[in-house]
């Protein structure tokens, strides 16, 4: 398997250090993969090429084995394929996270955005899904830890 798309590779797409550290597979299946090459065509090549610079993928694909083990939810839309984690600190270019959620929120259709953790200026990374045009919520929501270290989520105001 060579490209998911243009900017992204397959093994760049389904690499997991989870994986690697326990031996877990991470192979996304046909129906997997082409959620996959849909979510690189709608989200991430509209991204990559406004800025037209490099952009970090720090999670795309993970297997139901592999969000179970990090204490993720094997119903989440990373298992199908559908959901990206991008972070601008991967690759220090000049992006900020800030300015790439701002850009989906605005000129994107998705199915979820989320600014995970950080601050009130830039996130620590950001999540966005794509199901199909026609089902996404363009949901788009805060997460952070509240005083006992659980995820909550919030709508973005």
């Amino acid at each position: 398997m060579n490209n998911i798309s243009k900017n992204i590779s397959y093994i760049e797409a389904t690499k997991s250090l989870t994986a690697i550290r326990f031996g877990i597979e991470n192979t996304p299946n046909k129906e997997q993969l082409s959620n996959m090459k849909k979510l690189a065509e709608k989200i991430f090549q509209p991204i990559r090429e406004h800025f037209n610079k490099p952009i970090g993928i720090s999670s795309f694909f993970r297997s139901p084995a592999i969000n179970e083990t990090i204490g993720g939810s094997v119903k989440s839309q990373h298992c199908l394929g559908q959901a990206i984690d991008i972070d601008a600190d991967i690759i220090n270019n000049g992006i900020t996270n800030k300015e790439i959620f701002d850009y989906i929120k605005s000129n994107l259709n998705f199915d979820q955005l989320i600014w995970e953790f950080g601050d009130n200026t830039n996130p620590n990374w950001v999540h966005v899904s794509y199901v199909l045009d026609s089902e996404n919520r363009n949901q788009i929501l805060i997460a952070y830890k509240n005083s006992q270290g659980n995820t909550i989520y919030k709508n973005y105001e």
